[in-house]
């Protein structure tokens, strides 16, 4: 077995027809046994960047990570088990040798069927954070010594996004949504990649999406 996982959960007041809040916590692991790249040094031991870099990656073996989601209704709609407001945050992190990412981390609310008319509506915002990891950081600042001093040094991604559900009919919902992202790749293209040592703009984003069920 390659890798494994598991997960821990408790809720409250989730049975049907419970006139009390609802919500639920959730803690998680995942343990990976293959080789992964580390985010800094070459197989001889030096940094990727330097010229005496070996140009393959040192592997280190297995991986390990963790999360947690706690999600939590504010406002119930009288009379109803999932119309209302509920907020949710989420967090996970893993070791910042092997993983670009070390921490996410997320938030939000969400607000469901609030209207009478429109009680299958949904509208949610959230905010989302990635930290690009220590060593992925440390191989920029050996990119901006060994090849340019304008190198830039990759540091975190952040979205913000919206989005709305809107049901025309029992079936057939349409959901546009828009998407701010801020520091797209961590604020830089990754070193291997063509556009390499150029610093990425923000960005926005809009979509749209339709799901029909028969």
């Amino acid at each position: 077995m390659k890798a494994s996982l598991g997960q821990i959960q408790y809720a409250w007041n989730n049975k049907k027809g419970d006139p009390n809040l609802t919500g639920q916590i959730k803690f998680g692991g995942w343990r990976h046994f293959g080789s992964f790249a580390d985010q800094q040094l070459a197989s001889n031991g030096i940094s990727l960047a330097a010229p005496g870099g070996s140009g393959e990656p040192l592997l280190l073996s297995g991986d390990i990570g963790g999360w947690a989601v706690f999600e939590q209704q504010i406002y119930r709609v009288p009379h109803s088990d999932d119309r209302g407001i509920g907020l949710f945050a989420r967090a996970a992190g893993a070791p910042a040798d092997r993983n670009l990412i070390d921490l996410y981390a997320d938030a939000g609310v969400e607000f469901i069927g609030l209207r009478d008319d429109r009680p299958d509506d949904k509208f949610g915002i959230a905010a989302g954070y990635a930290h690009v990891s220590e060593r992925a950081q440390a191989l920029d600042a050996d990119y901006r010594t060994s090849v340019n001093p304008n190198w830039p040094v990759r540091s975190f991604e952040a979205l913000l996004t919206a989005v709305y559900q809107y049901q025309i009919r029992d079936g057939w919902t349409v959901q546009p949504n828009f998407q701010y992202i801020v520091h797209p790749g961590g604020g830089a293209a990754l070193p291997a990649w063509p556009l390499a040592g150029k610093a990425l703009k923000n960005a926005s984003v809009f979509g749209l999406r339709t799901t029909l069920k028969f």
